[in-house]
């Protein structure tokens, strides 16, 4: 397999590296090593995605038809790899990478007129209402519960693990339709104004001290119809969409790279069994990023997915993992500080004096424990790969 990129590629990806050069800001990149968690904070994930609007890239992996550039799977590694090399924020997900698709593909034009500018501008900021106290691996188990009411739905339920709700004004939901029909059958797909009477957030802080996940309550909150995206039972199969999104949109190799030549430069030269580790990592993750590149080459040339592809988001958590851990280890003392321990943040505080991989790296090691379980658990991976690729 021929992976040395053409003219034309070459020439796109200088084309990245000029624009991020111009327009990635110090304050920009300070951000995104100081993020312990996924995503970045919303101040900084706004200016950034105003740049990227205004540059024309914001919503790169969507096709010309719905407002993307276009680009093909190999544009838009090369710009993930760029991106991620300059250290540049990571955007919330949840409204570009998720609903957005899912509102081209399924939603009335009506709604895509709507709400596809205003997610794009940042005026909606969006949350995913899909996991529940008993329904998370067993989606189809969920029993938040939507009865139609003339042009409304009284929408009823509990949301877990809801990444950033707290920021949120949006939330695009999967809710009960129809009880008396097998589970699948009975699920609908509706966006929710969070502004509504009967909406309630309460946050759930993570072993770091970080808070980025919520419960949200719907306590008979009222929904048009008019936000129902597809028919009333097809929320199911638009699920299933969206998640194949969520777990193949994305490249895992090109950060967990990044991240480990930075480690090396933050808290290097690494030595003896610190530096076994790291060259253990990178070559599992170069290893992952032919994968992935194979995989984006088959699509690109009209061929499915080989189904070794499935593979990715395992390995990616499991090397994420093993990073993280090797960078507690690297950065010794000066690594396990926690939020609410750091005696270097403050407005009142003097200049931290240790690098902002430093101060993350203990929180950023907790947080990576969930790879493990977000985006499908590495059990319900494994069951994947077991059927699609071994055939058992």
């Amino acid at each position: 397999m021929d992976l040395s990129l053409t003219k034309d590629q070459q020439s796109f990806r200088e084309e990245v590296r000029a624009f991020l050069a111009a327009s990635l800001t110090p304050e920009l990149r300070r951000g995104a090593e100081l993020t312990s968690g996924v995503f970045a904070e919303p101040d900084i994930a706004r200016e950034w995605q105003a740049i990227l609007e205004e540059q024309g890239w914001l919503v790169y992996h969507w096709p010309d038809h719905a407002g993307g550039p276009g680009w093909t799977p190999i544009q838009r590694w090369i710009f993930e790899k760029e991106c991620a090399e300059a250290g540049a924020p990571v955007l919330p997900g949840m409204g570009l990478k998720l609903v957005g698709p899912v509102l081209y593909t399924f939603g009335t034009q009506a709604q895509q007129d709507y709400y596809l500018s205003r997610l794009r501008s940042a005026e909606h900021f969006w949350a995913q209402g899909f996991s529940e106290p008993g329904a998370g691996s067993d989606l189809a188990s969920l029993r938040t519960r939507a009865v139609r009411e003339g042009d409304h739905y009284i929408v009823s339920g509990h949301k877990i693990w809801t990444t950033q709700a707290q920021h949120a004004n949006r939330l695009f939901a999967l809710v009960r339709t129809d009880a008396e029909v097998k589970p699948q059958k009975g699920i609908s797909f509706l966006l929710i104004d969070m502004a509504q009477p009967g909406v309630t957030v309460k946050p759930i802080l993570s072993a770091s001290g970080d808070h980025e996940l919520n419960e949200v309550f719907l306590d008979e909150v009222r929904v048009p119809v008019s936000d129902r995206v597809g028919d009333e039972g097809q929320g199911w199969s638009i699920a299933k969409f969206l998640l194949e999104n969520e777990r193949g949109g994305s490249s895992f190799a090109p950060a967990i790279l990044a991240d480990l030549a930075r480690l090396h430069t933050s808290a290097g030269p690494l030595t003896g069994e610190l530096a076994d580790r790291a060259l253990r990592l990178r070559l599992e993750a170069e290893a992952l990023e032919m994968t992935e590149l194979r995989t984006l080459i088959e699509i690109e040339h009209g061929a499915a997915p080989d189904p070794r592809s499935l593979t990715t988001k395992l390995l990616a958590s499991e090397i994420r993992q093993g990073l993280e851990a090797l960078a507690v280890d690297a950065f010794g003392l000066a690594g396990l500080q926690l939020p609410g321990e750091r005696p270097f943040y403050g407005d009142d505080m003097p200049a931290p004096v240790v690098s902002p991989a430093a101060q993350v790296a203990a929180a950023r090691y907790l947080n990576a424990r969930a790879w493990s379980i977000f985006g499908g658990t590495s059990e319900i991976q494994l069951t994947l790969i077991a059927k699609a690729a071994l055939g058992l």
